[in-house]
């Protein structure tokens, strides 16, 4: 599918914009001296946190495919934004609220705000789904196949959507690639594939990516109606008259959304670009990222306190004694999340080990260049075990030992899932640019090819602002979710509640990509991972 099918599809009512104007020279411009401040910025800010923690290899290696890996996660970046943030200037050009030129320009500047202000929830809520093996050795060949193998193959399937003007979801090719990784691995391993993802958080993510669409045709469709019945001026129902703006106030509506939907998508997909880079970090140079190098030193006093605390009234809590290797029970604990008697023993264990590193060194960036990785390793154990018990009825912990280890895991996620400025930077800088590239196959979609008439005023603002909240409730709650699927469904949502007719082939492949982009994801993903198994 491809732009010059457009004369073919049905006559409509409006004037489809103009597209195709060549790009000027001062946008080009922009573009270059933008992509070259984040790529020096990025270059400057990593090479001055390396510098300042002890070297983490005597050899290049892990620096070169330190950059290799980041400029393939920031590829991911700059695809899905002129993938999916097409999706939020579709509306606004094709009711000539905005030229689009200066649409795509707008849509980027807000994808990089919603970048930087975003809180990294969704940035390790995906991370959460990868296998724990393979997050505690990401420095290993092992670690390097998984993050090349799921990034390559949500990068090769996005590409191949966009270039048949499908929109299809970033959000479902990654979370498809991260599954089709743990499953290869746990295959790998002589294990059943269903061992190798944490499928609780699976189905959560599942159950937002599914149902986003849903919520998105139908509220879109409800908020339709509900205009129709307020609001009574015509002009907001008809189909743009020429390529005249619309009235003031409708414009400024339509303004509004889309900048919304840039935001919310910035804000939500960007993490999903920091979560990988950060994996990256930590696998690469551990002595810089694997722990929070800047948490205060006054801070670590009552960290060691807690963690006393805390292996205190595990200990009370304890029906056996300790097992020899605790962080293999721990382990083992989260991988299968079946409660055995050691475990809770076994976390009392390990948070005194954390305990007593803390209180022995006095600050994180103080830890000898070998225990950094083990320090960092525990606590990311740790903090993931205390995650499964407090839902875990059978663990018989009391009421001490709950509140303990609530406050103790807030303290080592501060310690671990952090991510500084110039990952947030490097990433939004990705996105925002990535918007200005390729936009326009799947505006046209969006625009022309889900409803058989020209999108209306009240369409495009009920589309955008079902899609604006839908993704900022996602991100408040850490979900991810598809700004396309979210988007897209909105459209065809009035479109329907207008009575307007859908095109059914465009509907079709819609679908088509919905429901193939999972299993191809982790079909492409998992082959590359075994690929690399074999080759490195």
């Amino acid at each position: 599918m491809n732009t010059s099918t457009v004369a073919a599809l049905p006559q409509r009512a409006g004037s489809a914009p103009h597209l195709d104007g060549k790009t000027s020279v001062v946008t080009i411009v922009a573009f270059l001296f933008l992509l070259a401040i984040g790529l020096f910025y990025t270059a400057y800010s990593l090479f001055g946190d390396v510098s300042e923690a002890p070297p983490a290899s005597s050899t290049w290696l892990p620096y070169i495919l330190l950059g290799v890996a980041l400029l393939i996660a920031l590829g991911f970046e700059f695809v899905n934004g002129f993938h999916d943030t097409a999706n939020a200037v579709a509306t606004v050009i094709y009711t000539h609220s905005l030229a689009p030129n200066f649409a795509v320009v707008w849509s980027g500047f807000f994808n990089f705000l919603g970048v930087m202000v975003s809180s990294g929830a969704v940035a390790f809520g995906i991370i959460s789904l990868l296998p724990v093996e393979l997050i505690l050795q990401v420095g290993s060949s092992a670690g390097f196949a998984m993050v090349f193998a799921l990034l390559i193959a949500a990068i090769l399937w996005n590409l191949g959507t966009w270039w048949l003007g499908l929109p299809a979801s970033s959000s479902h090719t990654l979370i498809g690639s991260i599954i089709g990784v743990g499953i290869a691995n746990a295959l790998m391993h002589g294990r059943d594939g269903t061992s190798g993802v944490d499928w609780s958080q699976a189905l959560k993510v599942g159950y937002s990516l599914l149902l986003s669409p849903v919520v998105g045709f139908a509220c879109a469709a409800l908020l339709f109606l509900a205009l129709k019945a307020l609001v009574k001026n015509k002009e907001l129902y008809e189909a743009p008259k020429g390529n005249a703006p619309p009235p003031l106030w409708i414009r400024a509506l339509l303004i509004l959304t889309c900048t919304g939907v840039s935001f919310a998508h910035g804000s939500n997909d960007g993490q999903k670009g920091m979560g990988l880079i950060m994996l990256i970090l930590v696998g690469t140079v551990p002595t810089a990222y694997a722990l929070n190098r800047a948490m205060p030193v006054d801070e670590m006093i009552p960290f060691a306190a807690m963690a006393q605390a805390t292996q205190q009234s595990l200990r009370k809590d304890a029906l056996v004694a300790a097992p020899a290797d605790p962080r293999a029970a721990l382990s083992e604990y989260v991988r299968t999340r079946q409660l055995q008697p050691q475990v809770v023993p076994a976390l009392a264990v390990v948070v005194g080990n954390i305990g007593e590193q803390i209180r022995q060194y006095g600050a994180l960036n103080k830890l000898p260049t070998e225990a950094v990785a083990n320090v960092r390793n525990d606590m990311y154990i740790a903090s993931e075990a205390i995650r499964f018990l407090e839902k875990e009825p059978a663990a018989g912990l009391s009421a001490e030992s709950k509140s303990n280890l609530k406050a103790f895991r807030r303290l080592m996620d501060d310690a671990t899932k952090f991510i500084p400025l110039w990952v947030k930077v490097a990433v939004a800088i990705a996105l925002g640019l990535g918007t200005m590239v390729g936009w326009r196959r799947i505006v046209v979609t969006v625009g022309e090819r889900i409803g058989k008439t020209h999108l209306t005023y009240g369409q495009g603002a009920s589309a955008e602002l079902v899609a604006m909240l839908t993704i900022g409730a996602a991100d408040v709650y850490g979900l991810p979710v598809s700004t396309t699927h979210v988007l897209s469904s909105g459209v065809a949502g009035t479109m329907a509640a207008n009575k307007s007719g859908l095109q059914m082939a465009t509907v079709r492949n819609l679908l088509m990509a919905w429901v193939l982009t999972l299993p191809a994801a982790i079909l492409l993903s998992g082959a590359l991972y075994w690929l690399f198994r074999q080759l490195f």
